[in-house]
């Protein structure tokens, strides 16, 4: 399926085999091909090879792959699942292994896996090791521990290598490679490879409607107007990444929340208003292009109703761009008579008596989609060529942005698009306005004008999966916030699209015939019998590979792409050139002079602006000889980088040498998702994984840590499970400690100085804070402003201490009665409720604890007595009036009946 290697993808993989390195491909160049090579020569018992980075998705294809092409010793994945007794003869069966990154830590720190065999690692998505702090710690461990093995890495993310200072290097010295192989899509032997084969190209510049012009430039002037705002209220923003041009691409979200989010907790309303503002703009140029006039309408509609959370804060629904935009918008959907329009000048009430008047008669427009017509043209004319070959019918692919733009397509292709935008005015505006919805006839459209017509209703297009398949696939109603992309905020969620989107995606039940086609879950559109035809969404899809597959498994001569991606642009190119002798032609719909082609150009520019960013970064390189970390000379290997602990290390202390054994602390399995078990190694302690109930940190047999990052203290502490946990470490352990962790990006405060009130609120982060040290008075808070910081704080708290025990450490459960240290001595209960009475302190329980065996006993002590126990008369006779005198209830009982009477 996946077919040979092309000539450069060859040189490609021999490049990076004979020599370590990273390897940074043109998106959509195949580096997935070049992995699955690499793949196929491991695949044998006698290597142990590593893959880091995949998703389970990624690991299915690539081992069916494998499968397919009969390959006998198939990679294997190690999760949870595999008991860490059986893990052992797992790795030493060789192959390639697809490992979850925390397991392989822990198995490299406990010396489960067989380092010494290890042959190599390949690391994919290679961009993403400096965020993910596990990948680096387990290629640090793997270099510590084997000198000969190889490391290669993967990525086709050059925009992502070529941000920030000196990224790629950071990269490849996290990575312990030397070689950078650049693969741009510019690269003479690409070009010529690409280009011997090219498939025919038939560019469709497809123009906007007037209307849709209109509100493209109205969509355009607000957003200027808001990053002027924007950049008004923030001087610092002054920064050509934040233009125009750069709102339209993919990476802005990113780019924004790069230059505010450290200050974010300190900026003003307006501001935060003006950021989720653009966010929706952006959201609507989106809407423009790519869905019909009814669903713009109804986002814009939706978004005039919840103004009051809106727009009140920037205000741009009140521009003038923005009153033509509502304007033209609907305009495209319907015109009012004539007569009614004169009425809309009158007073309030007026308006309200005309409104379901004027409504009625509201005469539809319906304005269809450009690139719909423009999509009948190309399917009619692959008909004719079809009809006019010899040969069997080419199949068509038709690829879509999304789920809901490929609904659309299916609904438009079958029953035109008449139908489709009456039933979209009768679910969406139509139902607001009962009249209308009843006024409008829909079974005159019902017959269809699309382009489906051959077969007559006999012969409807068939669709892919049964009625039962379609439907367990529910498809849910498509928010904001999965158009803007994952991390937006609940208030543009809150916006978003009618709820009745699953029932426009809902296929005719009636058309039901099964396709003998293997296709993936995503490619769940209607499918036309003759041309054999399937649409399949570009985005969004559950398996990243889906597309790779219907592509092979359909073999199209005809792809439409009814929008354009760089990366299946270029995957069809490598599909073409590996399959010379069929036939292949490309239709490339697009708005001309819109956003659309904009965004398409700027991706790009952008791309080969990276390239040639990182070509140069590539020429000016300066790397250390040791960086591959085969010698010891490797200074990212060593550890013990302390200057403090080198002199301890070769100095004599009072002519006796230091013990050799070097230091260790205990921490907990879930901890190895952060940073700091991977600086403490470095700094020369030794980790032992354990799981651990109380504490996630032991340092010492005394010294218990918990560490909290801020939003992690914050929903602890407003949950109460800090509360418990400190119960539990304050129990178990004599020096109990907080560690409170921030991150480095953001300034170093809990709250925002805007926030200090005047009057105290129990629901304050500091206040909770502060009646947690009063009820805890051991409880120790350490406050650190990144991972290096807490690292060198361990160090110096160990310093001259006991080793911890982990099997002691592992034996304290929440539950436990007692503790190692005190045994024989109290249980916790009545311990708690002792410390808590009156006179009672940490210093001075344990000589009461001594002289009374019970709290029974303790009633029994004369007042004299307490004061020679505890040291202190005002603490004995605070004590003693607490166990003795008798608690004057009946006088506030008898005041509150007095005052009922009042």
């Amino acid at each position: 399926m996946a077919g040979p290697l092309l000539e450069y993808e060859t040189e490609m993989f021999l490049s990076v085999f004979g020599c370590d390195g990273l390897l940074v491909a043109a998106e959509g160049l195949g580096i997935d091909r070049i992995l699955l090579q690499f793949m196929r020569v491991y695949s044998e018992q006698d290597s142990l090879v590593l893959l880091l980075n995949t998703t389970t998705p990624e690991q299915e294809y690539l081992t069916e792959q494998l499968r397919v092409e009969g390959v006998t010793h198939l990679p294997r994945t190690v999760t949870s699942d595999v008991q860490s007794t059986e893990r052992y003869n797992v790795y030493t069966e060789g192959g390639v292994l697809f490992v979850t990154s925390r397991i392989l830590v822990v198995d490299f720190l406990t010396d489960r896996i067989p380092a010494h065999l290890i042959s190599g690692i390949l690391v994919y998505r290679a961009h993403k090791i400096i965020e993910s702090c596990q990948e680096a710690f387990i290629l640090r461990l793997f270099r510590q521990k084997n000198k000969t093995g190889f490391i290669k890495a993967f990525t086709d993310k050059a925009t992502a290598l070529s941000s920030g200072f000196c990224q790629v290097e950071r990269v490849m010295r996290n990575l312990f490679v030397k070689k950078l192989y650049l693969w741009p899509r510019f690269q003479a032997s690409v070009n010529t490879a690409l280009d011997r084969h090219k498939p025919e190209v038939v560019e469709l510049h497809v123009s906007l409607t007037p209307a849709m012009r209109a509100i493209q430039s109205s969509i355009l002037d607000i957003m200027g107007a808001c990053l002027k705002e924007l950049k008004r209220y923030n001087p610092s923003l002054e920064v050509e990444d934040l233009s125009l041009e750069n709102t339209l691409g993919k990476a802005f979200e990113k780019t924004i929340r790069h230059y505010l989010d450290p200050l974010w907790h300190q900026l003003g309303a307006k501001t935060k208003a003006l950021v989720q503002d653009l966010k929706v703009l952006r959201v609507l140029l989106l809407y423009l292009t790519q869905y019909d006039c009814v669903t713009f309408l109804n986002l814009l509609e939706s978004l005039r109703s919840s103004q009051k959370s809106f727009g009140s804060n920037s205000g741009w629904l009140f521009l003038d761009s923005s009153t033509s935009m509502f304007v033209n918008a609907r305009s495209r959907v319907y015109r009012i008579a004539e007569s009614k329009k004169k009425l809309k000048v009158g007073s309030e009430a007026e308006k309200q008596k005309s409104s379901s008047a004027s409504e009625v008669k509201r005469d539809l427009v319906l304005e269809k989609s450009p690139k719909w017509e423009a999509l009948t043209e190309v399917l009619q004319e692959i008909e004719r060529e079809n009809k006019s070959s010899e040969l069997e019918p080419g199949r068509v692919l038709i690829c879509a942005s999304d789920d809901r733009t490929c609904a659309q397509l299916q609904q438009y292709i079958r029953h035109g698009s008449d139908w489709l935008l009456h039933r979209l005015y009768t679910r969406t505006i139509g139902k607001r306005d009962s009249a209308a919805a009843a006024a409008l006839d829909l079974e005159s459209h019902s017959k269809g004008k699309g382009w489906a017509k051959k077969g007559g209703k006999g012969k409807e297009p068939a669709q892919k999966k049964n009625t039962k398949s379609t439907k367990s696939k529910s498809r849910p109603s498509l928010t904001l916030t999965q158009m803007v992309g994952k991390g937006e905020t609940d208030e543009v969620a809150a916006l978003g699209s009618s709820g009745d989107d699953e029932e426009l995606m809902e296929d005719d039940e009636s058309e039901d015939e099964q396709m003998k086609l293997n296709l993936s879950s995503d490619a769940y559109y209607g499918v036309l019998k003759e041309p054999l035809t399937v649409i399949h969404p570009l985005k969004g899809c559950t398996d990243p590979h889906s597309l790779t597959r219907v592509l092979h498994e359909v073999e199209p001569s005809f792809v439409v792409l009814y929008d354009a991606e760089v990366s299946f642009v270029r995957q069809l190119e490598i599909y073409k050139a590996s399959r010379p002798g069929k036939a292949l032609r490309v239709y490339f719909l697009i708005y001309g002079g819109s956003t659309e082609e904009q965004k398409y150009l700027t991706a790009l520019s952008k791309e080969k602006k990276a390239f040639e960013h990182l070509i140069r970064e590539k020429a000016t390189m300066v790397i250390p000889e040791e960086r591959e970390g085969r010698e010891d000379t490797n200074l990212d290997l060593a550890r013990n980088l302390e200057p403090a602990n080198a002199t301890t290390n070769t100095r004599k202390a009072g002519g006796q040498e230091q013990p050799k054994e070097p230091s260790r602390v205990i921490v907990d399995m879930r901890e190895f998702r952060s940073e700091l078990p991977s600086m403490l190694h470095r700094r020369g302690l030794d980790i032992e994984p354990v799981t651990l109930e109380v504490g996630d940190y032991i340092l010492t047999p005394d010294i218990c840590v918990e560490r909290k990052s801020v939003s992690d203290l914050i929903g602890s502490l407003q949950s109460g499970r800090l509360y418990t946990q400190c119960l539990s470490m304050t129990r178990y352990y004599k020096k109990p400690v907080l560690l409170i962790e921030f991150d480095p990006a953001k300034p170093f405060s809990l709250t925002a100085r805007s926030d200090f009130r005047h009057e105290i609120s129990s629901n304050d982060i500091s206040s909770k804070l502060t009646l947690l040290t009063l009820h805890f008075p051991r409880l120790r808070i350490l406050w650190c402003p990144s991972p290096h910081a807490t690292a060198d704080l361990f160090v110096e708290l160990k310093k001259g201490r006991l080793e911890p025990d982990a099997a002691a450490a592992q034996a304290v459960t929440a539950e436990s009665d007692t503790v190692a240290e005190s045994a024989g001595l109290y249980n916790p209960g009545p311990y708690d409720f002792l410390l808590k009475m009156p006179g009672v302190s940490t210093k001075n329980y344990r000589s009461l604890i001594k002289s009374a065996d019970s709290l029974a006993d303790l009633t029994k002590l004369s007042q004299d007595k307490l004061a020679e126990i505890l040291g202190n008369a005002h603490n004995a006779k605070s004590l003693y009036e607490f166990l003795h005198n008798v608690a004057d209830v009946p006088a506030p009982v008898q005041k509150a009946k007095h005052a009922s009477k009042e």
